[in-house]
């Protein structure tokens, strides 16, 4: 006898109540805007997508303009680049660089960044000094 037998738990049971779950808890929630925050939300990529949005620059130009550090920056530019906002290029030539810049999806960010600066400067006194 199994486990789910003894307990009287039937398995599609289980399943539809776990669907039934997720779809109503997907109901509840803003999912345009919590799928975006998902992809992103962090300070990091936010910092580095503001950032980039000024043009391509090197690993190190992002490094001093953002003030991430080394790791921190490889992987939100990882991230960024697996989630198509960042084009990653390889100058191999003498000195090898790395350049960063915004994909189309990257730079279509632009008027989010206007808007969220707007708000900034209406409302959060810190901006207004």
């Amino acid at each position: 006898m199994s486990s789910q037998e003894l307990s009287g738990d039937d398995p599609a049971e289980a399943a539809d109540t776990e669907h039934d779950s997720a779809a109503s808890s997907t109901l509840e929630t803003p999912c345009p805007v919590v799928d975006s925050l998902e992809q992103i939300g962090s300070r990091w990529r936010l910092v580095v997508l503001h950032e980039l949005l000024n043009g391509e620059s090197r690993f190190n130009e992002l490094k001093r303009e953002t003030d991430a550090n080394a790791r921190t920056l490889s992987r939100v530019l990882d991230d960024l680049q697996e989630t198509g906002f960042v084009h990653r290029r390889l100058e191999e030539e003498s000195p090898v660089a790395t350049y960063y810049s915004l994909t189309d999806k990257g730079e279509s960010l632009a008027p989010v960044f206007e808007e969220i600066e707007g708000w900034a400067h209406e409302w959060l006194a810190e901006c207004d000094a």
